[in-house]
């Protein structure tokens, strides 16, 4: 099956499932940071995996990439996706600098900020994801990638194993808010063949109930 079929209420399920997912990851980004992080409800949009840098950032930014792991064996991979404005405004935050602006250099310390968030952020979202789901879904190590989206997606669709057992992207947007900074950032939800079968089955489940 594929998401150009998904009925209303299979569409509003995914829409519900992110949104209780990225609720779930800015609570615990918050906790990490000693500060309050709100949340907009995400938009959803269900993408081509070969079209997906279309929807995204032209500019820099930072993707990090999980592959998704636990009861299934090719599941797929989660990407958290910051432009690098928002980037730099985060590793401010966590290290407690001050902003120096958004057209610096980034440095080796984001890189390394960014990497810790991504893995905070993603391993909270798999966490409500499979609580609510009744599933096992583990974040591999991350791997961290600092580029224009289009180069980014060329990358991945050459490098990552498992890439050609995958079609559609979920594409979660949401915006954090926290310490009076606005911060973008996407969850990119890249699911196998299989998890995606999975996936509709469990929510088709919750929906009927």
């Amino acid at each position: 099956m594929n998401t150009e079929n998904l009925t209303y209420e299979q569409s509003d399920s995914f829409r519900e499932l992110g949104n209780i997912g990225a609720a779930h990851a800015a609570t615990t980004l918050s906790t990490i940071l000693s500060t309050s992080v709100g949340i907009e409800i995400p938009d959803i949009t269900f993408v081509n995996l070969a079209n997906l840098h279309e929807h995204l950032d032209t500019g820099v930014v930072a993707h990090v990439i999980f592959q998704i792991q636990g009861d299934v064996q090719t599941g797929g991979y989660v990407i958290l996706h910051i432009p690098k404005e928002s980037a730099v405004r985060l590793t401010n935050l966590m290290v407690g600098a001050g902003d120096p602006g958004p057209d610096r250099e980034l440095t080796e310390m984001d890189y390394s900020a960014i990497d810790e968030v991504g893995n905070i952020m993603i391993s909270a979202f798999l966490d409500a994801c499979a609580e609510l789901l009744g599933l096992i879904l583990l974040p591999s190590p991350p791997t961290s990638i600092f580029d224009i989206p289009h180069a980014v997606m060329e990358s991945i669709l050459v490098t990552l194993p498992g890439i050609e057992d995958i079609d559609e992207v979920v594409l979660f947007k949401t915006n954090l808010s926290c310490s009076d900074h606005h911060i973008a950032s996407n969850i990119m939800l890249l699911p196998s063949r299989e998890t995606l079968n999975m996936l509709l089955e469990r929510l088709d489940k919750l929906v009927s109930g």
